[in-house]
């Protein structure tokens, strides 16, 4: 269908042309040759537009492409190696020897160090036993145990509480106190007291004003304990 108008078109536009009067005779172009031109083209231009798609798709429609699946040849199988083995070589073992020890000669317990002469002889004179001293005993450190100051003797008596005079009661209050290694009491325990009054009178008392001299070991000075009793009689008032 489109080859009969193109064909169509192409005996029109032969016959315009031959209709049509040459634009080069005389020199000038004639009106009515160049607005048939225009019309032809129109026309035609036209009439391809009116074609319908399905036509224009059969005709240009390329033929489909056929292909053909070539299989591939199979790859060559690995090469297999052979697995090499290391040949072990056996190592001789060493021998082991005994090793020839000293023989121990016991000797009698009468035996001393062996003192001989510089002559030659067949035999030899272990002359008298040699006995050594025994061993000095560990030697026990030398203690000396702490006393009262002489200075600090005459404030070492605590005071009298006064409740106790005015009932005219007497009593005694023993201690352990801690002397440290100045001297000083660093700690003080009850073990008796006939009044809880005497108790914290010799406490507070102990505490402030009692010094004492050290307890030594071997020449240091050492902290250690000590029971003093304190006792309160009205006579000393």
């Amino acid at each position: 269908m489109r080859k009969l108008a193109i064909q169509a078109t192409g005996n029109q536009r032969t016959e315009a042309a031959m209709a049509a009067p040459s634009s080069y005779q005389g020199g000038k172009g004639s009106p009515f040759g160049i607005g048939g031109a225009i019309a032809v083209h129109v026309l035609a231009i036209g009439v391809w537009l009116m074609i319908p798609q399905e036509m224009i798709d059969e005709v240009f429609t390329p033929p489909p492409l056929i292909t053909t699946n070539v299989p591939l040849a199979d790859p060559p199988p690995p090469e297999q190696t052979e697995p090499t083995t290391t040949k072990r070589v056996p190592t001789r073992q060493t021998e082991q020897r005994p090793t020839a020890v000293d023989p121990i000669v016991p000797l009698s317990q009468g035996d001393s160090i062996l003192t001989g002469g510089t002559g030659l002889g067949d035999s030899i004179d272990p002359g008298p036993a040699i006995i050594l001293p025994p061993a000095d005993p560990p030697r026990e450190p030398v203690m000396v145990e702490a006393a009262i100051d002489p200075r600090a003797l005459p404030a070492f008596q605590p005071d009298y509480p006064g409740a106790m005079i005015r009932q005219g009661m007497e009593g005694s209050v023993t201690v352990r106190v801690t002397i440290n290694a100045q001297g000083r009491v660093t700690n003080i325990a009850r073990i008796a007291a006939s009044d809880e009054s005497f108790w914290l009178a010799t406490e507070r008392h102990a505490l402030r004003k009692w010094r004492f001299r050290p307890a030594m070991r071997d020449g240091v000075a050492v902290a250690t304990t000590k029971v003093l009793t304190v006792r309160f009689t009205l006579t000393d008032r």
